[in-house]
C-alpha cells in the first residue's frame, strides 16, 4: 500500500477545506517529498488551466506519482454537479469530467474520482439515477480510451443522496456496468454509513471494485485522533492484498502541514507494524 496526500492544485480560486500541505505547488511537492509520501492526489477546479504538463514535471522532479485527479473542488468553486438541476450548468460539469480525464491521463494519474461533483439526485428531477448511469457509462467509454479509471465515492447521507454505503455502490457499478469504473471508500464516510470499519474493504476489494482508499478519522481529522480501528482496517486491506493507495483527505488542523506529517507518521507506523 502507497500513502498520499491530496491537495488543491494553483488554479483552484479557493482553499478547499479537506486539502493539505501550504505553500506554492512546488513547496507542496517538496515537502510532500521530504516527508516520504509516495504520491500526490490533486485537487483541480479547472483541469484546463492547471498546466498538467508542468504538473507532471515537478511530479517527476521529485519524485512523486500522481495518486489521483480529485473532482472535489469543483462543485465548491463552480457549482458544477452532473446531476444539477439547471440543463446548462449540467452539461458544463458533464465537460468538465471530460477535461478532467484529459488531466489525469497527462500527468500521469490512474484515476480520476467522483464525489460530491454527481450531484443529488433530488436535483436531477424524474429520471435523475438513470441519467447519472448513462453519464458514467460514456465517460467510463472515454476513460478507458485513455486508460484512466473512475473511483465512484460512496458519501454519507448528508452530503450525498445515492451510493452512500458500499452495498450500493456495489449494486449502482453493476447497472452502469464498466470495467474502468469502481469504488472510492473514505474512512469517515465508513464510520457513519457502515456496520463494520472492515467489511466494506474486503467485500469491495472482494468484487474487483476498491479502486481508491480515503483518510481521515470519524472527526476527519488526521487517523488516530477520533475513534476509527485504523489498524484493523490495514489488516484487512492487508489481508485483501490490496497495493492501491491510502490518501489523506481531511481538515488540515490545527494546520495543513502538521495534519499532513501527522497522518503520515501514525499511517506508516501501521503499514511497517
Amino acid at each position: 500500500m502507497r500513502l498520499g496526500l491530496a491537495i488543491q492544485t494553483p488554479e483552484v480560486p479557493a482553499v478547499v477545506p479537506v486539502a493539505l500541505l501550504s505553500g506554492s505547488l512546488e513547496e507542496k511537492l517538496a515537502k510532500a517529498a521530504h516527508w516520504g509520501v509516495d504520491g500526490i492526489e490533486l485537487m483541480t477546479s479547472n483541469p484546463r488551466e492547471a498546466d498538467p504538463r508542468q504538473i507532471k514535471e515537478l511530479c517527476q522532479r521529485y519524485g512523486l506519482d500522481v495518486a489521483a485527479a480529485a473532482s472535489g473542488a469543483i462543485p465548491m468553486t463552480t457549482g458544477f454537479t452532473l446531476l444539477n438541476a439547471d440543463d446548462s450548468v449540467a452539461e458544463q460539469a458533464r465537460s468538465r469530467l471530460y477535461d478532467l480525464i484529459d488531466f489525469a491521463e497527462t500527468v500521469g494519474a490512474p484515476l480520476v474520482t467522483i464525489g460530491s461533483f454527481r450531484g443529488k439526485l433530488a436535483w436531477g428531477g424524474n429520471g435523475a439515477r438513470s441519467r447519472l448511469v448513462g453519464i458514467l457509462r460514456q465517460a467510463a467509454d472515454y476513460a478507458q480510451s485513455r486508460n484512466v479509471r473512475i473511483a465512484l465515492e460512496a458519501l454519507n447521507r448528508y452530503e450525498g443522496d445515492i451510493v452512500n454505503n458500499h452495498e450500493e455502490g456495489l449494486a449502482f457499478l453493476s447497472e452502469v456496468d464498466q470495467p474502468v469504473l469502481g469504488l472510492l471508500l473514505d474512512t469517515y464516510h465508513v464510520n457513519i454509513e457502515e456496520a463494520s470499519y472492515t467489511k466494506p474493504f474486503r467485500h469491495a476489494y472482494e468484487a474487483g471494485k476498491l479502486f481508491h482508499v480515503h483518510l481521515g478519522d470519524n472527526n476527519r481529522l488526521p487517523p488516530g485522533r477520533g475513534l476509527i480501528d485504523f489498524p484493523a482496517i490495514v489488516k484487512t486491506l492487508r489481508d485483501c492484498g490490496y497495493t492501491g493507495y491510502l490518501s489523506a483527505e481531511l481538515l488540515p488542523k490545527p494546520d495543513p502541514d502538521t495534519a499532513a506529517r501527522e497522518t503520515l507518521s501514525y499511517m506508516r507506523n501501521l503499514l511497517e507494524g
